[in-house]
């Protein structure tokens, strides 16, 4: 696993960060904003904050909040990215990245969550976009890139964790004129950075690891100015901006996402080596084993392996329900990366929009469970999932 000091670092400036906002007071928090329009003393000064001769704001729905704009440096600044959009979720975010530059074509490498499916396949595909699946083999993925196209997809991916080679598929994008983005929120801007590996845009559903409490719906798109700007233009008249009061909260739970994120990814170790031994799962999904084939890729690029893992329970549906029915510490319930452990057992909820079929061809099995570990003592998570296990007959 690559080890870096460059997190902690980055750490510290979003700590200590200034931010866009005219605190007479000096709070060490950025002042909520729940403001939708700004005033001006004349005209001209309309005009200089709308031509960008001085600073200032003019409507929250167009991005234009203190608050808001407090955030997205924070964001930009824990992916290396030169700004940062948010939106008011995950799929927002993808709405609006896939519609200013899906119109060549968009390519999705391997496995993607049931929603992001369900928007390119069904939505997306009834409007024309011309959406291509690929198995994300390197032969395969090269056949079918096309200039100007974009490519999508997850690393590590949901629910099957699977660790993509960032800068390989980088570079192979970039060599025939196509653009790439990855959804990274499984991985968190703590354990990688794919801007730094060359993708050219970084999606994270801020609800899950980001926000970290499940109290808030939010998304993000980090990249570079010049192709954030198209982006900005769909946020805008889609009216999916994030609200102030949440983007406030976003905020408040960055300063505590380093300390949560690498407790995750220490518990999560602990419980993929338990249940890699247990002799009622066949098959443990976690980047951190050295049985995972992604595990050199994944130590190469990624600084922690995070606090998901899936795992199919032998036995299919019925035994997999029968885990689900029996924990007490893990909750039963969809969604990630809070403070709190979470089960879920895709066929039933982020895949559930899946046909079986589809779900087979991307691994995703009725006996899949798929764990978001939280902040409990990793001792009482495995005590929790073996009288679980006990309970199959």
């Amino acid at each position: 696993m690559t080890q870096s000091t460059k997190s902690d670092s980055v750490m510290s400036s979003l700590l200590h960060q200034s931010h866009p906002c005219d605190d007479p007071w000096n709070s060490p928090d950025v002042p909520l904003y729940e403001t939708t329009t700004f005033l001006f003393e004349n005209t001209q000064h309309v005009l200089d904050v709308v031509e960008g001769r001085r600073p200032g704001a003019l409507y929250t729905r167009y991005g234009h909040n203190p608050t808001l704009k407090a955030l997205e440096q924070s964001l930009a600044l824990l992916e290396h990215a030169e700004t940062a959009l948010a939106f008011g979720s995950g799929m927002a975010a993808l709405s609006a990245l896939f519609m200013a530059y899906g119109k060549k074509g968009i390519l999705v490498l391997g496995e993607t969550y049931g929603g992001t499916h369900e928007l390119l396949m069904q939505q997306l595909s009834s409007i024309g976009f011309k959406i291509f699946l690929s198995a994300s083999t390197q032969d395969d993925m090269l056949e079918l890139i096309q200039p100007g196209m974009l490519v999508f997809f997850e690393s590590p991916s949901n629910p099957t964790l699977r660790v993509h080679p960032l800068s390989a598929i980088a570079e192979s994008c970039h060599r025939k004129g196509a653009l790439v983005a990855i959804d990274s929120t499984f991985a968190t801007p703590i354990n990688q950075n794919p801007l730094d590996h060359g993708i050219d845009f970084v999606v994270h559903s801020a609800t899950k690891y980001l926000g970290g409490h499940s109290d808030i719906t939010a998304g993000c798109i980090m990249g570079s100015r010049q192709l954030l700007q198209s982006i900005d233009v769909w946020r805008k008249n889609l009216g999916s901006v994030l609200a102030p009061s949440i983007a406030h909260l976003l905020q408040r739970s960055l300063k505590t996402l380093e300390v949560r994120v690498k407790a995750q990814n220490q518990t999560a170790m602990y419980l993929a080596e338990q249940l890699e031994k247990h002799p009622k799962i066949g098959r443990v999904y976690y980047p951190g084993l050295a049985s995972n084939p992604g595990y050199t890729v994944a130590q190469e690029q990624m600084r922690g392996f995070g606090g998901m893992l899936s795992i199919d329970v032998l036995g299919g549906f019925k035994a997999a329900q029968t885990v689900a029915d029996h924990v007490r510490l893990f909750i039963l319930a969809p969604s990630l990366g809070g403070v709190e452990s979470l089960l879920t057992q895709p066929c039933t909820t982020s895949h559930h929009g899946m046909t079986a079929h589809e779900r087979i061809l991307i691994g995703v099995g009725d006996g899949m469970l798929r764990l978001s570990v939280g902040l409990e003592s990793p001792e009482d998570l495995w005590a929790d999932l073996m009288a679980a296990l006990d309970q199959i007959v």
